[in-house]
């Protein structure tokens, strides 16, 4: 990724397209074949030069233009003939956003392949489902990762549709008229690039494609985000269920010698902020002045490049994280214990309503009777049977199939342990 947003490979697709372009005119008869032969033999670049050269042109296209001359010589009049900066950075930044998502689509295709491996792995590791953070329902670890693996397949999607908009290149000349310039030439430039013209254009190409990129880079930065919240949660000391790996000789603070932090998710936490506003400055750029103006060309010099290389590597290491994963599936057990079965609540509740006891009165004794296990007073399954109205309705058989109903997972054992280390730990 640092390869393709190089100043080395920025001026190589410069000077490709330059070259094309005369190719282009000479098959149409509007320049000697024998000069574009020469520009295409002799034509090359000097990046110190060019910066030289900048410093008293101020003027990055014709200081690489001049620079080019000088290599090629009396034939380099044909060089840009027709054409306008904008032509030139506009249709390089198409290549490389092109090639970026390329490489960013094979980040998401490794990764998910890392994902779907380990939710095979945990397809029936039982673990508690939070809502508002506070204990649910019992799902798997498995099924929380597959709803990973899902989310990184619409990520996958979008990278393909966002390269349709970006792959496009235009050679229009100044405000887009094609006055200078045969829109044949355009197409075959465009064609041997791997772009298609654009339909239409200003100077430029219209900046909402290059917000839709960055919109879309931001939107898996926050897919990102998403799951290094996630573990990092389940990391907390109080939860402990999964853990990033720590290696041996790793430190996780300068005071604290016990600490092991989950510093790779906070990483990828803090970087995706930096890729959402990225995003911003993209759609502020797509309100340009008239036919074209710069304003939004400084920002997309740091944009651009930074949110590609940025994602690049925050796949990788969210790769790296999931197929490093340590799951502690005692903890898992433990936590699912703590409520001793308040998660059966809804089914109990189901039970009822099946029964033929009103919904709302089935609700109020099912609510009772987890009150009381919220407040301490014995396990959820003594409480439900404590209850006149539930066991009008469901008898003491009925109500243990209930509560086994997960059992061939593990065991149920109440009260839970007074404290996680009273827990043997699996790595």
């Amino acid at each position: 990724m640092r390869q393709i947003w190089s100043e080395e490979r920025k001026f190589q697709i410069w000077l490709e397209i330059e070259i094309l372009a005369c190719e282009a005119m000479a098959e149409l008869g509007q320049i000697p074949r024998k000069d574009a032969t020469e520009i295409r033999k002799r034509a090359r670049f000097s990046i110190p030069e060019i910066a030289e050269i900048e410093k008293r042109t101020n003027h990055d296209v014709i200081a690489f233009l001049e620079n080019v001359a000088s290599y090629v010589g009396p034939a380099a009049r044909w060089i840009h003939q027709g054409l306008t900066s904008s032509d030139i950075l506009d249709t390089t930044l198409a290549v490389q956003m092109t090639e970026s998502v390329q490489i960013l689509s094979d980040d998401v295709v490794a990764l998910r392949k890392t994902i779907g491996k380990q939710a095979r792995r945990y397809k029936k590791t039982p673990m508690i489902g939070r809502s508002h953070g506070i204990h649910a329902e019992p799902i798997t670890f498995g099924l929380k990762l597959a709803l990973m693996f899902d989310e990184f397949g619409r990520a996958e999607e979008r990278l393909a549709q966002t390269r349709e908009r970006i792959c496009v290149g235009k050679l229009s000349g100044a405000v887009g008229t094609h006055a200078h310039l045969d829109p044949r030439i355009e197409r075959e430039v465009c064609q041997k690039l791997g772009l298609r013209p654009a339909t239409i254009s200003t100077q430029i190409v219209q900046r909402d494609r290059h917000a839709e990129f960055l919109t879309t880079l931001a939107l898996i930065a926050s897919s990102i985000d998403r799951w290094a919240t996630e573990f990092r949660h389940l990391q907390r000391t109080e939860v402990l269920e999964v853990e990033e790996f720590f290696g041996e000789g790793q430190k996780g603070s300068s005071a604290m010698p016990h600490k092991r932090n989950p510093i790779t998710g906070e990483r990828l936490s803090g970087l995706a902020r930096v890729v959402r506003g990225n995003a911003v400055a993209a759609m502020e750029n797509v309100a340009l002045w008239h036919e074209r103006d710069i304003s939004h060309s400084s920002a997309e010099r740091i944009i651009l490049p930074d949110s590609c290389t940025l994602l690049d590597y925050m796949l990788v290491k969210l790769r790296e994280l999931v197929g490093g994963l340590r799951v502690y599936p005692e903890n898992m057990r433990r936590n699912l214990e703590l409520t001793r079965g308040l998660y059966f609540s809804q089914s109990i509740l189901l039970a009822l309503t099946r029964a033929g006891l009103a919904r709302k009165t089935a609700y109020e004794a099912v609510q009772r009777a987890a009150m009381k296990t919220w407040r301490g007073k014995k396990s959820f399954a003594e409480n439900v049977k404590a209850e006149r109205k539930i066991m009008a309705k469901l008898s003491a058989k009925e109500i243990e199939a209930i509560f086994a109903a997960v059992s061939f997972y593990w065991r149920p054992r109440w009260p839970p342990y007074k404290s996680r280390f009273e827990m043997p730990v699996t790595r």
